[in-house]
């Protein structure tokens, strides 16, 4: 049913209403949502390239599974992961534009938010095909560090351990007075959700469809 498998965070209530909307992506429900009308502003274009994943921060990677693993082991691993691991604190979120794109990310990454990804990480890493070599090209197209293109050949993706920053994309490249307009008009619908604190409380078992769109397939709260 599912070419790859992630694990995401993804949010629920007014966040991920919000997040649904402007990406046009309900990842939840399976279902594209009606972007809102921004004036002198194309949502659809700005937000085509992170639009299939839905509103979420990554914490594993997109992965094709191993040739022996299927969904039923995929998802004991979440489960047994869940069940003794606590909630990460994320704070406060910050619209920000950085790395060319627009994401709402921690004002401060808390080392338990840290920790929980890299657990992940290692704990899910068995269950992956290796990379291709089309997939390693096309990872190291992004100008990898070193310590990054080793971690993309160890753990199939480079941006984890040191290198993972937790964010919720909004938006995909852009650049100069385009991100500014971009940023202006989100700013004021933003606000409102910005005010609170978050936490990853669940991890989300998340597959691609073979149109490339990635579905929830099942919330695991955390509860160690």
């Amino acid at each position: 049913m599912f070419k790859r498998y992630a694990v995401f965070y993804t949010p629920i209530g007014p966040l991920a209403s919000f997040g649904a909307a402007w990406l046009g992506w309900d990842s939840a429900t399976g279902a594209f949502v009606a972007h809102p009308e921004v004036p002198d502003i194309d949502v659809a274009a700005v937000t085509a390239r992170p639009r299939k994943y839905g509103c979420h921060a990554t914490l594993v990677a997109p992965f094709r599974p191993a040739p022996t693993t299927d969904l039923t082991q995929i998802e004991q691993s979440a489960e047994a992961f869940a069940a003794c691991h606590a909630p990460a604190p994320i704070g406060k979120l910050a619209l920000r534009h950085d790395h060319g794109f627009l994401a709402l990310r921690p004002v401060t990454q808390s080392a338990a938010l840290s920790n929980l990804a890299a657990e992940l990480v290692q704990a899910f890493n068995l269950l992956r095909a290796p990379l291709t070599a089309e997939d390693i090209t096309r990872r190291r197209r992004a100008r990898l560090s070193a310590r990054q293109d080793q971690q993309m050949l160890d753990w199939g993706y480079p941006f984890v351990f040191d290198d993972f920053h937790f964010h919720i994309t909004l938006s995909g490249r852009i650049a100069g007075a385009a991100a500014d307009g971009v940023l202006d008009a989100l700013e004021p619908r933003l606000l409102p959700l910005l005010e609170h604190d978050y936490a990853v409380e669940a991890i989300t078992l998340m597959g691609e469809d073979e149109a490339g769109m990635f579905h929830q397939i099942k919330r695991f709260a955390l509860r160690g």
